[in-house]
């Protein structure tokens, strides 16, 4: 376990090369499951954990860690299944999204893999939306599921289960002009591309969705070959960081590279924030970062682009 702790702590230098580094985990049982190691403050053996009078069921308690105390959330009872049993053992892992930290209780941690992000695939179809994954990966001839976590505590805030500060309204109202501009959003989360499309359309503006960097790039390469296409009169690409197939990073990067695309305007969004991601949109030519999820600071961004280029 040792050793998961400290390559926790070093792992950022992948990002920017379309690659990624899952943590693997179980509930108890065969089946293997990931979390980005991005996420990833650290991972402690389940402590005692308090419990909070009329929380959610899948909220078994808070916990105190490193002065700082914490909602532990049962994994397995988020996504459907069995509460773990607390008392015989188990691990929390300690993450921050959207701003706010929480343990994830889970059966058991692993190790650490290096993959490509183009080798994580989008999950099969799920027309009722109830699936609760990301990604899928194949790892030593087992399928490993990568969590939707966003998804996990889009549905806890919404119960009141965790932070009721993580869900907020779209923006108030459409602005000027917006019906002129198009918006395009890469984001492998169901419930993180609902909120930003939400927001996007609450503004006025038309909205195109994908659901990772792949996707994103062949529509705008697509779309540089159409004339009258949404790529006129593109304001924004707004993309997520941590995607199958193509993550935000190298999205932009190959936007940059690309002379029909070069100028488009490139808002990256994740749930990973820090000085490390603000660097790394540095790096790789995007325009702006914004943590997820504050409805009304990602309007505000539209609101100044709009007016960037109105006024041009």
């Amino acid at each position: 376990m040792s050793q998961i702790l400290h390559a926790v702590n070093q792992r950022t230098q992948l990002a920017g090369r379309n690659r990624m580094e899952l943590l693997l985990f179980h509930m108890g049982r065969s089946q293997r499951y990931g979390i980005n190691v991005f996420k990833v403050r650290e991972v402690i053996p389940a402590p005692k954990l308090s419990r909070v009078p009329n929380s959610h069921p899948v909220a078994r308690g808070i916990a105190h860690i490193r002065g700082q105390t914490i909602p532990v959330v049962d994994l397995s009872m988020a996504i459907g299944g069995a509460p773990l049993d607390v008392e015989g053992g188990g691990y929390v892992i300690v993450t921050e999204y959207n701003r706010s930290v929480q343990g994830f209780l889970v059966g058991g941690v692993d190790r650490i893999v290096n993959m490509k992000w183009e080798d994580v695939l989008p999950p099969p179809s799920q027309g009722s939306g109830g699936t609760y994954l990301t990604a899928i990966a194949r790892l030593d001839g087992q399928m490993v599921q990568i969590i939707d976590v966003e998804k996990v505590l889009a549905e806890l805030n919404a119960a009141g289960g965790l932070d009721p500060r993580q869900i907020e309204g779209g923006a108030d109202e459409a602005l000027a002009g917006a019906d002129d501009w198009h918006v395009l959003v890469a984001d492998d989360s169901v419930i993180a591309r609902r909120q930003v499309v939400h927001t996007v359309e609450d503004l006025g503006l038309q909205c195109t969705a994908v659901r990772d960097g792949q996707e994103a790039l062949e529509l705008l390469q697509t779309w540089a070959e159409e004339e009258g296409s949404p790529l006129e009169r593109l304001l924004m690409v707004i993309s997520d960081v941590e995607m199958p197939r193509m993550d935000g990073y190298t999205l932009t990067s190959r936007i940059r590279d690309d002379q029909r695309l070069a100028g488009l305007n490139v808002l990256l969004h994740s749930s990973l924030s820090g000085v490390f991601n603000e660097k790394m949109v540095e790096r790789v030519g995007a325009d702006d970062f914004l943590s997820k999820f504050r409805s009304n600071e990602l309007a505000e961004k539209l609101e100044a682009r709009l007016q960037t280029v109105s006024a041009g």
